[in-house]
């Protein structure tokens, strides 16, 4: 008996379709990782944004959330953002806005936060329930001209109303406040940089469009972290500022007390995304291992004026050594590393220093041309009225 192949037939339409599973899962596969570099991992390069946080700050701004209104239940800022722009979940929503206003996360916080909103030892904050918020100065500079047609507007995601696709940023929140996040196949980590040297450098670049990067790492001395600390070396900075990629050393900042014939050694900034408690973890275990014999005792003064965590050394003990030893074995030194990979004009790009500033003064150009156009629509529209009026008056009699 022999047998024939027979070709399937098309498949009646509102039925299954039979596809290979290579096809569907390489097709699947792409859409899924396009989705999470556009809209969940990587920040735009304009606003410093990811949608997630974008469409909470709006919705603060839509309840006039402003630094002198009353503080609104951040319940009902989570559950704004989800019912309007951001429908995942107000249990994920609500994680993001506490990062947002954690003074020791965030350089410059985009939220003002009233409550327990966590602390540097990784205790988390509490339910949204019972803490409150609004917007800081730096979001409204964010903010600024946004009702004067300045960026573009889309429909949610029912289209029962619009979201600005970027915010008109005259604060450089990209290049302020640095971002992270992991999207499939890519990474990005911004560092966090003083606004005043970032000014500066902007000043530089519209002064003169040719100046070296150099001349900006002069003004940019470098990342200036939320929790201080001190960077070794300038050859990572200077790498990262040059090519997008780099490596940051930091140690904690410290100084040596001594009392009697003994010392200790005072630590009162710690690398950035350090948490405190788990410093204090590391240097008990490595003592118990003896990998650290001088040491006698770690208490933690740390209160809202700082962080004070002393460690207290045994009667003879050399303190350099033991702090070589602490950075060696514990995270009172870390690395950081920078890879400034951002969403431009639509597509992920590693930017240099000078790419960044380009792009952000790029950015304000537009608005500022946008916004002038509204003002003067709005100018002619009055002007219009006002000539009719005129010619009423002068005709008033007949």
């Amino acid at each position: 008996m022999t047998t024939t192949e027979q070709t399937p037939t098309p498949a009646p339409q509102g039925s299954i379709e039979p596809r290979l599973i290579e096809r569907e899962m390489r097709e699947s596969y792409l859409t899924y990782a396009l989705s999470v570099i556009h809209s969940r991992a990587l920040p735009d390069v304009r606003d410093g944004l990811k949608p997630s946080q974008r469409r909470i700050l709006v919705a603060m701004n839509d309840l006039n959330l402003t630094p002198r209104a009353k503080y609104r239940k951040c319940a009902k800022i989570a559950g704004d953002t989800s019912g309007n722009y951001h429908p995942h979940g107000e249990s994920v929503i609500y994680p993001t806005l506490v990062r947002l206003a954690q003074p020791f996360a965030t350089r410059y916080t985009l939220v003002d936060g009233q409550g327990n909103f966590g602390n540097i030892d990784g205790d988390g904050p509490a339910a949204m329930r019972y803490t409150e918020a609004r917007m800081t100065g730096a979001t409204m500079e964010l903010m600024a001209d946004l009702d004067k047609e300045t960026v573009d507007h889309v429909a949610n995601y029912d289209e029962t109303r619009t979201e600005p696709t970027v915010l008109p940023g005259r604060f450089p929140n990209l290049l302020c406040n640095g971002s992270d996040g992991i999207a499939v196949g890519m990474a990005t980590s911004l560092l966090p940089h003083n606004l005043g040297e970032i000014v500066a450098a902007l000043r530089a670049v519209l002064d003169d469009p040719n100046v070296s990067t150099l001349t900006l790492c002069e003004l940019v001395k470098g990342p200036d972290f939320p929790t201080g600390g001190i960077i070794m070396g300038r050859r990572g900075i200077l790498q990262a500022y040059t090519t997008g990629r780099g490596i940051v050393r930091v140690r904690a900042k410290h100084h040596i007390e001594e009392n009697k014939n003994r010392s200790s050694i005072v630590f009162t900034e710690i690398p950035f995304q350090v948490r405190k408690i788990s410093i204090i973890d590391k240097i008990v275990e490595v003592v118990k291992e003896e990998r650290i014999t001088g040491i006698s005792d770690v208490r933690d003064f740390s209160d809202r004026d700082g962080i004070r965590l002393v460690v207290d050394l045994k009667k003879g003990e050399d303190p350099q050594v033991i702090l070589n030893q602490l950075f060696q074995y514990t995270p009172l030194q870390s690395t950081q590393s920078v890879i400034n990979l951002v969403i431009d004009r639509g597509q992920p790009r590693t930017l240099p220093l000078r790419g960044l500033l380009d792009a952000y003064i790029r950015h304000r150009k537009e608005v500022i041309r946008r916004r002038t156009q509204f003002l003067l629509g709005k100018a002619e529209e009055r002007k219009h009225i006002v000539e009719g009026l005129r010619i009423a008056v002068d005709n008033i009699d007949e």
